[in-house]
């Protein structure tokens, strides 16, 4: 390897999960989720691949990204939905890159009008998460009437946000549906071609009556599971892979430490191979005596403390013969092992959202199709 730590992206598999997803969308319209760096995958690449795989709207949070995918060039046509808020300052960014914007107050209406650009708006109901939008449905009518009212305004969409899609079997999803429902389809009766959407990727791959017009999968098109399952059973295919080396193998006595605090000690003589790769870069200080990756083919436990940029694994039991420069996979696969992003989310007791949106920017992205490279 060139680097230290490399995060592997396959551009390809992106395209097929967001075709998968297509597939069985009821026929809305995909709007791939590409917030966050697109998941730690690399925005603009992913952008593109999604668009590829068969997604006609893109989705972000904030204006810096909304302006950083209008830069790429991704084509005119293609619609970016802000779905976060905006403070005054960010506003102008917003405005600049011609995003789809939320709102859900009269007073975000009168800003946009007063800033004179034409702008394209949906409105959203809060049915039930209780972060952004208004849970007062006589408000939310208030404010797509509003919208419709103004010159400069294009009322678009209307939507909301699920709080339990991940939790099968749960009844709050429904509640939510319904009260969305209740809200959303008498105001597209009053201003015909508005557009419903209220699945993430949770929703739609657990109940079609939530699809609508448009569904917004984010972390199923990177190949991810939203219910913290086997991306496999859900036909999709992990499309990131991080990966170091060995950089050193040292013989290790019984009593003898390696790493901080010394919470790894031998309880024999074994064979220790250490890793170029830490906290630093996203691979989390709370993996520590409980991660496994891939040396070989086989799974190693990572023993002892994680610390910023070297991490220790056990290999004696193996019997692998590390060499210096063999790769360490630490999410991917490797011969007939796997080490997924679901595995690390169950040893952090986290999402696996989380594992690869915290891979830090020190570690390189490397995109390619199926083993090509590409530069996107």
């Amino acid at each position: 390897m060139a680097v230290r730590a490399l995060a592997r992206v396959n551009l390809a598999a992106i395209e097929r999960n967001v075709a998968r997803i297509a597939r069985d969308a009821s026929g809305a319209a995909v709007c791939a989720v590409v917030k966050a760096d697109g998941y730690g995958h690399g925005m603009v690449p992913s952008a593109r691949a999604a668009l590829r795989g068969g997604a006609t709207w893109l989705a972000v949070a904030t204006a810096l990204e909304a302006r950083e995918l209008r830069a790429a060039e991704l084509g005119d046509d293609v619609p970016v939905l802000l779905l976060g808020a905006l403070s005054d300052e960010e506003l102008p960014i917003a405005l600049e890159s011609g995003a789809d914007l939320s709102v859900w107050t009269v007073e975000m209406v009168q800003a946009l009008v007063a800033a004179g650009r034409p702008v394209r708006v949906h409105v959203k109901l809060d049915s039930g998460l209780g972060r952004l939008g208004t849970r007062d449905a006589e408000e939310a009518d208030a404010v797509a009437a509003a919208v419709a009212a103004a010159e400069n305004l294009e009322l678009v969409g209307a939507w909301t946000h699920f709080a339990t899609a991940d939790e099968r079997g749960d009844a709050f999803m429904g509640e939510q549906l319904a009260r969305f429902r209740a809200w959303a389809e008498p105001l597209r009766a009053r201003h015909p071609g508005v557009l419903l959407h209220a699945a993430n990727s949770a929703a739609t791959l657990r109940d079609p009556a939530t699809h609508f017009d448009l569904v917004r999968p984010g972390i199923a098109i990177y190949g991810m599971d939203p219910f913290g399952e086997d991306p496999a059973a859900r036909e999709l295919e992990p499309a990131l892979e991080l990966v170091s080396y060995v950089a050193a193998v040292k013989t290790t006595a019984a009593g003898d430490s390696a790493g901080y605090g010394r919470r790894f000690v031998a309880a024999r003589e074994t064979l220790l191979a250490t890793a170029p790769i830490g906290y630093g870069d996203g691979y989390r200080r709370g993996l520590g005596d409980k991660a496994e990756a891939l040396l070989h083919g086989r799974r190693i436990p990572l023993v002892g403390t994680v610390s910023m940029d070297n991490v220790t694994f056990d290999v004696g039991a193996a019997g692998l013969g590390p060499k210096v420069g063999d790769d360490v996979v630490l999410i991917g696969a490797q011969g007939g092992e796997q080490v997924t992003a679901e595995d690390l989310a169950s040893w952090l007791n986290t999402i696996n959202y989380e594992v690869t949106c915290g891979i830090s920017a020190r570690v390189p992205r490397h995109h390619h199709r199926d083993g090509e490279v590409v530069d996107e």
